[in-house]
């Protein structure tokens, strides 16, 4: 049997905070972590690839807004600053609507409100998840 691929993490930047979501070693689930404050694209990779590290994330995965604009350009900063500390390609995938979805399952699982980044974190995952299940072609 091969070995499992090794945890995956995924960031929802914002402007003011950045959620953060990981996935088992097998990748067959994705679980909301934490919400990290804004401090800069520099010390924000540092903290984000401390994280990454202390989890094994083999996988570096980041929610792209489909505005454009800053909102792209800073998660693209921030992804590419974490993929270069931790020598990971950085896996960008539509993050559109994930707020909401995350807002919806916090509700219906009775959680704290504060962790919306990290859910959606997660949903970014589950979508990236998804999308490497699917066959080919």
């Amino acid at each position: 049997m091969p070995p499992a691929p090794g945890p995956a993490i995924a960031l929802d930047v914002g402007t003011a905070k950045i959620g953060v979501a990981y996935t088992d070693a097998g990748r067959r689930m994705a679980f909301p972590d934490r919400t990290v404050l804004r401090a800069g694209v520099r010390r924000d990779a540092e903290q984000l690839a401390a994280l990454a590290r202390a989890r094994g994330a083999t996988a570096l995965v980041v929610g792209l807004p489909d505005a454009g604009g800053r909102m792209e350009r800073l998660a693209r900063q921030v992804g590419d600053a974490v993929g270069a500390l931790l020598a990971l390609e950085p896996q960008y995938v539509d993050e559109g609507y994930t707020s909401a979805e995350a807002r919806a399952r916090i509700e219906a699982a009775g959680a704290a409100r504060r962790d919306v980044d990290a859910w959606a974190a997660m949903v970014i995952l589950e979508a990236w998840l998804a999308r490497a299940a699917e066959p080919p072609g």
